[in-house]
């Protein structure tokens, strides 16, 4: 990872009926997430508004699986002048699983299996946007 200048980027992980949002800021060297939530699609535009407001960004970076075009279009049209990148989301599902087993230990006879085979007991878009935005600030 650099350590170049500090940079916060929002990132969306687009889907047909819900999205994950999150602000993720690189800071001397290290990455904290600063915002993360999950909401219906057709509610993205207001929760764009709010997250912005609550964390203003440098950039937003859009997955580019389902849904990616028009969520471009929605961002594009919600914060004008915002520069927006998309950004290949392979392997984020993935990814967004080990995250969310890091934020919610796993208990009981879950502890017993390998947490790549298990699926968390709920949503988990908001951790694959926060893998989105890390691709972006790694590099």
């Amino acid at each position: 990872m650099t350590s170049g200048p500090a940079q916060t980027v929002m990132a969306i992980d687009p889907g047909s009926s819900k999205c994950g949002l999150a602000v993720v800021r690189r800071e001397n060297g290290s990455l904290s997430v600063r915002y993360r939530t999950i909401v219906p699609s057709e509610e993205l535009a207001t929760a764009l508004e709010a997250a912005i407001q609550a964390e203003p960004c440098d950039l937003i970076v859009v997955g580019s699986g389902t849904r990616s075009r028009r969520t471009v279009e929605s961002v594009r049209a919600s914060l004008p002048g915002k520069a927006v990148l998309v950004v290949d989301e392979s392997n984020t599902t993935l990814k967004a699983r080990e995250r969310y087993w890091e934020h919610n230990p796993r208990r009981g006879w879950r502890r017993l299996l390998p947490a790549t085979l298990q699926m968390p007991p709920e949503p988990i878009d908001d951790f694959a946007a926060v893998v989105l935005a890390e691709r972006v600030l790694a590099t």
